[in-house]
């Protein structure tokens, strides 16, 4: 079900790992024989950079594993990528961002083998040149260099279980013959996401609870394609394809709801409603980039130009009807339909972009970059509203319709200037700014019983960007480095669009046409020694955050009985810090038998918001405040223990703990969760059995109580234990050089869509 009424949490954690340089003396004839063994992970000027080609850990895995124990990396559903600090994680591939959806690029790292990696770079605080997006991190694959011609590819097939049964597979080929290079990849899976809820919420003697369950079955298909031509010995033409569609028909929504409130003879009474809610949908996702670049220079300088076209289309249907029960009282027998409200709520994005990057380098350890950027995004959203209502004897009355035909229009100009030095082999530092010009309008002509209206939100403002980094090494055990960036968050194309999504009689979500763009401005500060152990001080500023805000209210309804109203309106929401600092440590033990990753920290969010009224109807609620702080620890630990002398056998150990912390819908309750896998490596064949969440703690919950009394509580539980099988295959020469991955000029837009 796409109806989404929490905030996750953010989960930050590190890790290092490095050998240090070991030194053997041996005195034969006064000569001394000195043996260095690489670094594995070292600190850059605006980077953190993970040797892979040095690590043991390499030898058999995924990419997606490999990531998973790379320092400040770590996952929480074996889906996602968090960076320490970080609400989101951009995936770059040879430095360009892939133009993959988030299914479509899980599955690419999980059948992709880690030997082909050179190196993994994690890009905390992103320079000018990317473009990014509030507090948002960047991991860069870089791949190994082979140059021979071939055919090679992968096969992956797995089965999960949870509450349900889940199965995908995947197909990814990459082709290379002189100057052509193919690279493609098709995948596809079915599943059904199960979800269970408790909500409760009340004002004074008035309280609301409903419980129940979600369930969403999905089926997917996608994949991509891209074709690299070399012109010249310099110049290289591209051309990707992506394409990615979902469909999620006979969602549903079971929730009984309680009401309890004061009878006219003060003595508490108790009525019974069923929520039985219905979905269809499916959505589409199609992107065309071509790429051109072109090398200046034997040092790296070089000018790259992209152009794409992107279109998203999503069709929902929606069937929310509350039943009330024949035996007053009872919760049982509900066979008599109260309210039904039938929902069409569709969205189709257009997307035109391009971008233009010019990096020139220079002998003296200088680097000079400038560029730009244009999107022309045109979102239309056409939303119809039924509401039946139904008399005593259950005869259907006329419905009221609210019809709202949303159409958006963005253009974003952008451009940005970045120098990089070195001025010495122990210090660097980079230097840049992005300046923005954003200018939008959203029409909204609506007709509700019949009554039209119009109107128009014009939305122009420029933004200057600067960040500032540096890279001191103050000897070769003792490493400081120091970052500050200025980015801005701007909503969701589906945050925009004013509909109204219904959970239960009395529980809805509300997004805003009003929402406007949030800035955040983060520093961080670094502390490493002999590249294993690390400090990392972080302190984030997000003015205006966008977020959901639960809103509450008394009513009376058409049979005089007073009730309770909780809204989660979208909107902007007041300021927000966030401040960390973790200590981590990496490390290889009984000859690279164990490897450890283990790193502990503490996070200090500080909230300021209040909020009473809904800005897209105007209607008051009772004041919301969320002017709090909280302190919370965190801890994780992602272990790989070898069980062969052959290196084909490993036990993995991962565990995280999350202690409770304030975010904007009220104090989210501690988490936890422990995860088990064992992997097999048999010539070209990978077989692995992971267990997810063994103890069943990663369960979501959330509380609420104001200094009114008014009280919100929601206890989300979605599965997260399951039991996972997967097989993998390689085929084909391993040396086949991969084709470059290219970032398209439309990616940002993307991330925006659902």
């Amino acid at each position: 079900m796409k109806t989404s009424i929490l905030i996750a949490a953010l989960f930050f954690s590190g890790f290092t790992f490095a050998q240090e340089k070991k030194q053997d003396t041996v005195k034969t004839k006064s000569i001394e024989a000195v043996t260095i063994t690489k670094q594995v992970f070292k600190k850059q000027s605006d980077r953190f950079v993970y040797d892979v080609a040095a690590s043991p850990v390499a030898k058999g895995n995924t990419t997606f594993d490999l990531l998973k124990q790379t320092p400040l990396l770590s996952t929480t559903d074996d889906k996602t990528l968090k960076i320490a600090g970080k609400n989101n994680v951009l995936i770059y591939i040879n430095g360009r961002k892939t133009n993959m959806e988030a299914e479509s690029l899980t599955q690419f790292l999980k059948n992709t083998p880690a030997e082909n990696i050179q190196r993994i770079e994690v890009i905390t605080v992103p320079g000018s040149e990317y473009q990014v997006e509030s507090s948002d991190g960047i991991i860069n694959i870089v791949l190994k260099k082979k140059m021979s011609d071939g055919t090679s590819g992968n096969m992956r097939m797995s089965n999960s279980q949870n509450k349900y049964n889940a199965s995908q597979a995947s197909f990814s080929v990459n082709y290379r013959k002189d100057k052509l290079g193919i690279n493609a990849n098709l995948s596809g899976g079915e599943n059904i996401n199960p979800q269970s809820y408790v909500l409760k919420n009340g004002i004074g003697d008035i309280k609301n609870e409903s419980v129940g369950n979600i369930d969403d079955p999905n089926k997917n298909l996608g994949g991509y394609l891209n074709i690299d031509y070399q012109l010249t010995e310099k110049s290289n033409l591209a051309l990707s394809w992506n394409s990615w569609a979902n469909k999620s028909y006979n969602s549903t929504i079971d929730l009984l709801n309680t009401l309890t409130q004061p009878a006219d003879n003060g003595i508490l009474e108790t009525t019974y409603t069923r929520t039985k809610n219905k979905e269809d949908a499916r959505n589409y996702n199609n992107s065309v980039n071509l790429n051109y670049e072109i090398k200046l220079d034997s040092l790296g300088s070089k000018f790259n130009a992209n152009a794409a076209y992107l279109i998203y289309k999503r069709f929902q249907y929606s069937d929310n009807n509350t039943l009330m029960s024949d035996v007053p009282g009872s919760t049982s027998g509900f066979s008599r339909t109260k309210t039904k409200i039938t929902q069409s709520i569709p969205q189709i994005v257009n997307n035109f972009s391009g971008t233009v990057d010019y990096i020139q380098k220079f002998k003296s350890d200088f680097t000079f970059s400038a560029g730009g950027n244009f999107n022309k995004t045109k979102t239309d959203n056409d939303t119809k509203n039924f509401t039946y209502l139904y008399d005593e004897n259950g005869n259907m009355l006329n419905p009221n319709s609210d019809f709202n035909h949303f159409i958006y229009d963005e253009n974003i100009y952008g451009a940005y200037i970045t120098l990089d030095k070195k001025f010495s082999d122990k210090f660097s530092g980079k230097i840049g700014a992005r300046y923005e010009i954003t200018n939008s309008v959203g029409t909204a002509e609506s007709l509700k019983n019949n009554v039209e209206s119009n109107q128009k939100i014009e939305r122009n403002y420029n933004n200057f960007l600067p960040y500032l980094s540096f890279n001191y090494a103050i000897n070769d055990k003792n490493n400081l480095s120091y970052s500050f960036s200025s980015r801005m968050r701007r909503p969701s194309f589906w945050e925009l669009n004013p509909v109204r999504n219904i959970i239960t009689e009395d529980n809805y979500t509300q997004n805003n046409p009003f929402v406007k763009a949030s800035s955040t401005y983060n520093q961080e500060l670094t502390y490493m020694y002999k590249n294993s152990y690390f400090l990392i001080l972080n302190h984030s500023y997000e003015k205006d955050q966008i977020t959901q805000v639960p809103l509450q209210m008394k009513y009376t309804d058409k049979n005089n009985v007073e009730r309770v109203r909780l809204a989660y309106i979208r909107t902007n929401f007041g300021d927000k810090q966030e401040m960390s600092a973790m200590l981590g440590v990496q490390k290889s033990l009984f000859k690279q038998y164990l490897t450890l990753n283990f790193n502990a920290g503490v996070q200090h969010n500080i909230n300021n918001g209040t909020l009473n009224t809904d800005p897209t109807t105007g209607q008051i609620f009772d004041t919301y405040v969320n002017n709090r702080k909280s302190t919370s620890f965190i801890v994780t630990s992602n272990n790989t223990i070898r069980l062969d002398k052959k290196k084909t056998w490993f036990l993995g150990v991962n565990y995280f703990y999350v202690d409770k912390q304030q975010i904007e819908l009220g104090v989210l309750k501690d988490l936890m969760s422990l995860d088990l896998s064992l992997k097999k490596n048999w010539n070209d064949w990978t077989f692995a059995v992971n267990v997810n969440d063994v103890l069943r703690t990663n369960v979501v919950e959330i509380e609420d109580i104001q200094d009114t009394g008014n009280y919100n509580y929601i206890k989300n539980d979605t599965y997260r234990r399951n039991f996972t099988v997967s097989i993998t295959y390689n085929f084909g020469n391993q040396k086949v050089k991969k084709v470059r991955d290219i970032e398209s000029a439309s990616d940002t837009i993307k991330n925006r869509t659902r």
